[in-house]
């Protein structure tokens, strides 16, 4: 057995635990849509213009270790330490700015529809969980078609504690009144794949634009690169083998 397949082995084995699957959990920015590039555009554009880092352009990778995924409070702080009040009115409007970007650029991630219809084919419960402030979180919900789809959205700001802390997703599951056991979380961000990993559930990591094998030392149960990809759809089938035994 290849390396690759043993890695399919096990994931397979890891997501049958849930068996019989309950609930689904979504992250939503890199999880149902490709909007990082939405963000770093923004966040580049915006810290040029104030000469943030001499004013040289942030890189990818700054964006990636500094920013995607964290919760706002924590972003303002990194990019301006001492000064919340001042990073915070520049989040706002790098928010504003990136509204603009999605409503004539966000697309689905491949495959997303195709995993929404099997979510809805079997009534499995399901929640948006999100670092993402309201207004985007309902923006990019709606431009995608998803507002029915989704039973609940959960904010990290309107919890205790925003991911990386288990608090959005424990709310998730409350929300949808869902057991852990039962449940699975789709995400594309370490902090948000910690998370769920510390809420107590199997997450699929999603390599949308954060390295795959930064994503692996969050501990996901495995990583994907969308939602086509076949070892996904195999360790779904082998997770309905697995509840038809056990009901």
């Amino acid at each position: 057995m290849t390396a690759s397949s043993e890695n399919c082995a096990e994931s397979n084995s890891s997501l049958a635990r849930l068996a019989p699957v309950e609930a689904v959990l979504f992250d939503i920015d890199g999880t149902i849509c490709d909007s990082d590039p939405l963000h770093y555009y923004a966040y580049r554009e915006l810290l040029q213009e104030i000469g943030f880092n001499g004013g040289n352009p942030i890189t990818e990778e700054f964006f990636i270790e500094t920013i995607a995924g964290k919760h706002n409070d924590d972003t303002a702080l990194a990019l301006f330490p001492g000064d919340l009040q001042r990073g915070l009115k520049f989040v706002d409007d790098k928010e504003a700015m990136f509204r603009k970007l999605a409503a004539q650029q966000l697309k689905p991630l491949n495959g997303l529809y195709k995993v929404t219809k099997w979510v809805e084919e079997r009534g499995l419960k399901r929640a948006a969980v999100t670092n993402a402030p309201r207004e985007n979180a309902e923006l990019m919900i709606s431009i995608l078609g998803l507002t029915d789809f989704f039973q609940a959205v959960i904010i990290g700001s309107e919890c205790e504690h925003a991911k990386p802390y288990p608090d959005p997703y424990l709310k998730g599951l409350e929300a949808v009144k869902a057991s852990k056991d039962h449940t699975l979380v789709f995400e594309d961000s370490v902090s948000g794949i910690k998370a769920g990993v510390a809420a107590g559930m199997p997450v699929v990591g999603l390599a949308t634009r954060n390295p795959e094998q930064l994503l692996w030392e969050a501990k996901p149960t495995m990583v994907i690169k969308d939602y086509d990809e076949p070892k996904l759809w195999a360790a779904l089938e082998e997770l309905e083998k697995a509840g038809a035994l056990r009901q």
